[in-house]
């Protein structure tokens, strides 16, 4: 049974307190009919955190139920700290993205470094150790007053953790675009390797078991920050500064070393992450999981400031916590492994056999509440919703001057060369990094074998406003061609879904349309969903985001030996896999360079991109591929562009009698590559082309020192000094 508890010197519970703990009227009323009661202030926060969007995903439940999230490779599908999945040989790769958008853009280096120390927390509190890190960014118009703080903040944040720490940061993206001018997204991902069979859990087991709080000590930075991060920004958004946390990569890496040992003792019965909502989440999580009741006492939290109330406490974001149950003959050995790594170790609560959240702090009872109905009984919504308007027809195209048409691309924010962020993290710590960013995806060799796993990040935004169904399908095909491009087995994903308003029909049928064609290419691609998390709200007085449904993927390569570079060498033929027919409906040509968003995004043919993907793998694997990359943005001239200048070599490619140059060169019909194989070998694999019943067709060779598209020529010299210098011209 429920007492009430003492409401000490704890403000009267208003409409106006309701509204500000981001609670509807009808979400309140629920509240009150669940404990038949007024909530203290302590417990208002504590709903307030557990049935925020970014924590109960009342808004998207339904729709994510819909996702494939199983298959032989899975060992872990979506519901803990990160997706699991199996590797060959005993191992499992554990891996995860989430977002980190609304503390980013209020305070971009502490949002974007915690972003960091949040995810990889999420990896190793599986008993993981994090061996890569990549990063998915989306800021404003480059013209924007507040875009060069926000990417130089976000930037040295995510560098300044991630390096500290010591994990390489191997891949990611970089998009400019007006509609996130008042709401950036920082997407951070991380992966972990671990022994198959000793994957670790949040679900708590047994009864009067200890509840152990470890790592830093709690302050005042970060409470609140769930709810938050679930609401729209408006003029006040520099108010909310304080929600922000305060990150330290340093303890951050004890804090690894110390679980990692403190799986390694058997002393661990469950671990949960201390992320979003902190001690709230985190015990909430546990009991619910274990089907337990949780009793803490406060009074026992380590914290580094005097005075702090149980509201405070429990909804404190401070960073590098963890919470555990602890088999109770292990205590001492536990505590001493914590001592060692000079980190905080206090038993501050059991678990209970009743369904009860019980908060004690001097003596008196802060909260108590019904542990399931925090998790439970949080409000879920099947939200309405509608198709937006279709973009306008594709209009007549100019004829085009190719080489001044690539040149504006290369030297355009969005598609110029990103060495200037990534030369800001290390992505060579652990020395195991085989291909470093700047590639179709980044490659990481398993420490100690010939192993390695592949990783990218993916999606069209402006794909997914003119289509959600067709760019949520796009997104995951195109992280499918980036594993193939590299050589890798695609094997699984995790999904960021970042979008605005849900409450708006309109935004969610955005979001409904995106997991759609999501569901669909995870399905056609046998690449499950086994992670991910949803971000909403990301509006700035009413404006929203455009629908960025990120897709994060990593595949699998059986030897390091069978990784494809991207860099053609001197005399390679060049082959153009897949089919084109110059779909320039929503393209980067039209975007970038001719200043209009029309037409239809491009169809996306899922059967094609798998028959294409593995056409390029078996051609690898029988030693016919020289080089290769997949056909996205700017289609055939800026794949031919980015092979060239990836290997210091010029590139000729033909044109085509039959489509347009602009198309040609240009359109971004899907499920397409640029294959480099040496001159003898162009016929064999033209032969298997056709056995396979794949579109293959020679478009040109690799030679000389410039860039030729057709009768257009561009010296490689000029090519680079465009795509080189781009971002730091914009940034410096």
């Amino acid at each position: 049974m429920s007492l009430a508890p003492e409401k000490t010197r704890e403000p009267e519970v208003t409409d106006a307190l309701v509204a500000a703990h981001g609670l509807k009227p009808d979400e309140y009323e629920r509240i009150l009919r669940l404990i038949a009661r007024t909530p203290t202030l302590t417990e208002l926060g504590i709903f307030s955190a557990m049935w925020n969007e970014h924590c109960s995903y009342k808004s998207s439940k339904k729709w994510l139920r819909t996702l494939p999230t199983e298959g032989p490779q899975v060992i872990c599908g979506p519901g803990e700290n990160a997706g699991v999945i199996d590797i060959g040989d005993g191992q499992a790769l554990v891996f995860k993205m989430e977002s980190h958008n609304h503390p980013s853009y209020i305070e971009p280096y502490q949002g974007a470094a915690t972003g960091v120390g949040g995810i990889l927390r999420d990896v190793f509190t599986m008993g993981a150790r994090p061996i890569a890190a990549m990063n998915a960014l989306s800021f404003g118009s480059p013209e924007h007053p507040k875009t060069r703080r926000l990417v130089h903040g976000v930037v040295e944040g995510i560098g300044g953790y991630g390096n500290a720490f010591g994990v390489p940061t191997v891949g990611g993206e970089l998009r400019f675009h007006p509609a996130y001018d008042g709401n950036c997204l920082v997407n951070a991902f991380a992966a972990g390797l671990a022994d198959a069979d000793a994957i670790f859990y949040s679900a708590a087991s047994g009864v009067g078991v200890p509840v152990v709080y470890l790592g830093a000590k709690t302050g005042r930075d970060g409470v609140g920050g769930a709810t938050m991060a679930s609401a729209e920004f408006d003029a006040t958004i520099e108010e909310k500064r304080p929600t922000v946390q305060v990150g330290d990569p340093f303890t951050e890496k004890r804090l690894l070393e110390a679980c990692l040992e403190l799986m390694a003792s058997g002393a661990v019965i469950s671990i949960q992450d201390m992320g979003a909502a902190g001690l709230t989440c985190s015990a909430v999580e546990m009991g619910d999981k274990g089907g337990l009741g949780i009793r803490l006492d406060l009074d026992r939290v380590p914290v580094r400031e005097e005075g702090m109330t149980a509201y405070e406490m429990m909804l404190s974001e401070s960073q590098e916590r963890m919470l555990m149950t602890l088999r109770p003959e292990k205590e001492a050995e536990a505590r001493a492994i914590f001592d060692k790594w000079d980190l905080d170790f206090a038993v501050v609560g059991e678990t209970i056999p009743e369904d009860r959240f019980l908060i004690m702090q001097g003596g008196e009872v802060k909260a108590d509440l019904p542990l399931k109905a925090l998790s439970g009984e949080a409000p879920e919504y099947d939200r309405p919703w509608e198709e937006g308007p279709p973009p306008p027809p594709l209009g007549p195209i100019p004829e085009i001057d190719v080489a001044e048409a690539l040149k504006a691309l290369v030297a355009s924010p969005n598609y110029s060369s990103r060495a200037w962020v990534w030369s800001q993290y290390d992505h060579m710590v652990l020395a195991d990094t085989v291909v470093v960013p700047g590639s179709d995806a980044g490659v990481v060799r398993i420490h100690g074998t010939g192993k390695a796993v592949a990783f990218t990040s993916d999606v069209t935004p402006r794909y997914c406003q003119a289509d959600p169904q067709r760019g949520g399908a796009q997104a995951v095909a195109e992280a499918y061609r980036n594993l193939c491009a590299t050589g890798a087995l695609p094997l699984a994903v995790t999904d960021n879904l970042n979008f605005g308003n849900p409450e708006k029909p309109e935004i969610m049928g955005q979001l409904v349309g995106c997991i759609r064609g999501i569901a669909e290419a995870c399905a056609a691609l046998d690449m499950p969903v086994v992670s991910g998390n949803v971000s909403l709200y990301n509006e700035t007085e009413g404006k929203a985001i455009l629908p960025t449904p990120t897709i994060g993927a990593v595949g699998l390569l059986p030897s390091v030996d069978f990784v494809i570079p991207m860099a053609p060498r001197e005399g390679d033929r060049l082959l153009l896999l897949g089919e084109t027919s110059g779909h320039l409906g929503q393209s980067a040509l039209l975007a970038e360079v001719l200043g209009r968003v029309e037409g239809e995004a491009p169809a996306v043919d899922l059967a094609a991109e798998r028959a294409a993907g593995e056409f390029l793998r078996s051609a690898n694997t029988a030693g016919l591929i020289a080089a290769a990359h997949d056909l996205g943005d700017g289609g055939l001239a800026l794949a031919a562009a980015e092979m060239a200048l990836a290997g210091g070599l010029g590139v000729e490619i033909v044109s085509d009698a039959d489509v347009e140059p602009a198309g040609w060169f240009f359109g971004e019909d899907q499920g397409r590559y640029l294959i480099a194989c040496a001159p003898e070998a162009a016929a064999a694999l033209l032969a298997r082309g056709a056995e396979a019943g794949v579109p293959l067709r020679p478009v040109g060779r690799a030679a000389g020192v410039a860039l030729r598209l057709g009768a257009a020529s561009i010296p490689l010299a000029e090519l680079g000094e465009l795509h080189r210098g781009a971002l730091p011209r914009l940034l410096s």
